[in-house]
């Protein structure tokens, strides 16, 4: 028997009417909306099992885990703005609580869709999706860029530009280590544990907004002042993977590097290129900039100047000194240099493309509109098939 979003709603709707004032008192769409999201993560869970990935069961999420409750339509359990009249203050109407005041952050733009509301800790925050947004594109600066993704500086661009990497966790560290060591000496299941784990939540959190904020801020500098911006395609999930142990024959394991990588995956995590990439995407795409992701293998060891690469050419972290002509340059801006050829390459190969397949877009459309006219003028997509007895225009 399988179990899927249909089944389990239509019994939603008698469990809500056998219990009126507790399930039937909240929002039946926020309840089928959580649904949704249970049957997509066990269909992707099946989708990982048939291709061969590995499949990650879906995790139970319990009182302490779900924290996100989406209501898919404004109005329609919860009402964005619920007191417009108000003179100062912003309210949020949700079903079974009542009109709950938000402080809003900037101003909503467009028409809002949808409404989640996500617990962080002790915080409580309202998240909106708007539809009819107005763009906001910036005008073009006639620049281009690459960066290269580093720690000891977070961005390095091809003009020789230097963004720093504010090392949010290790500046936490020694406050959370001792939040970590409190935690463990605490019995499971009594309040004390409940406060310990709220005092080493905090600290992350905290480190988590950080590292959002500097991220938002680097990206939209460099969406400012560039039209284009070229970056390595980094999968850094697989750059952050613990190495293998490697069996000794004896029972044991040779020494693999394991500590050393484990400071350095550390020191990634904390510079959080995965979220500085998204982040830039997104504002490259509402800016109406220009992103694209280039191949990152031996960018850093090819020579700016003459092409040659070789693994020799890195002396050190932060000086690349070639071996075949002696060109000596900063590491990061010797791969952001070799990053914006790639991207400028990529570019071009796109744009030649593009015009290799124009001419056969405007002989269809030259086509369709011989079409149309034979046709009176009908569009493409509703002409019929021609009845027994009609002659077929030539």
């Amino acid at each position: 028997m399988r179990v899927r979003y249909g089944g389990q709603s239509a019994e939603l709707k008698h469990i809500r009417a056998d219990d009126l004032h507790g399930q039937g008192r909240w929002s039946f769409s926020s309840q089928q909306a959580t649904l949704r999201r249970l049957n997509k993560a066990f269909r992707a869970f099946f989708d990982r099992l048939k291709a061969g990935r590995t499949p990650g069961f879906p995790r139970f999420k319990g009182r302490g885990w779900f924290d996100t409750v989406e209501w898919p339509k404004d109005g329609d359990g919860c009402r964005w703005d619920s007191q417009p009249h108000h003179p100062t203050a912003t309210y949020v109407r949700l079903q079974g609580i009542g009109h709950v005041r938000v402080h809003p952050h900037r101003r909503v733009l467009g028409t809002v869709k949808t409404i989640s509301v996500k617990r962080e800790g002790a915080r409580w925050f309202v998240v909106l999706s708007c539809d009819d947004e107005p763009a906001g594109t910036l005008p073009a600066v006639g620049a281009v860029a690459g960066i290269d993704l580093g720690v000891a500086s977070l961005v390095t661009t091809s003009d020789g530009e230097h963004l720093a990497n504010p090392r949010h966790l290790a500046v936490t560290a020694g406050r959370l280590a001792a939040a970590q060591r409190d935690l463990a000496r605490k019995k499971r299941g009594n309040k004390r544990r409940r406060n310990a784990v709220a005092r080493v939540a905090a600290p992350h959190a905290k480190v988590r907004r950080q590292r959002l904020d500097s991220a938002h801020k680097a990206a939209l500098r460099l969406v400012r002042d560039h039209d284009m911006i070229a970056h390595e395609a980094l999968k850094v999930t697989n750059m952050t993977k613990r190495p293998a142990p490697e069996p000794d024959g004896n029972g044991g394991h040779l020494p693999n590097g394991a500590a050393a990588k484990s400071g350095l995956n550390r020191s990634i995590l904390d510079a959080g290129w995965g979220v500085f990439l998204t982040v830039l995407s997104h504002n490259a795409e509402s800016a109406g900039r220009e992103l694209i992701a280039v191949n990152p293998a031996n960018t850093s060891r090819t020579c700016a100047e003459c092409g040659h690469c070789a693994k020799d050419n890195r002396t050190a972290q932060a000086v690349f000194r070639c071996t075949a002509c002696g060109h000596t340059a900063h590491a990061d801006l010797n791969a952001a240099i070799n990053i914006l050829r790639a991207g400028l390459a990529l570019r071009d190969a796109a744009q030649a493309a593009q015009r290799k397949a124009a001419p056969f877009r405007e002989r269809r459309s030259h086509r369709e509109r011989v079409l149309r006219r034979g046709l009176g003028g009908g569009a493409v997509g509703a002409i019929r098939p021609w009845s027994r007895g009609q002659v077929r225009p030539r």
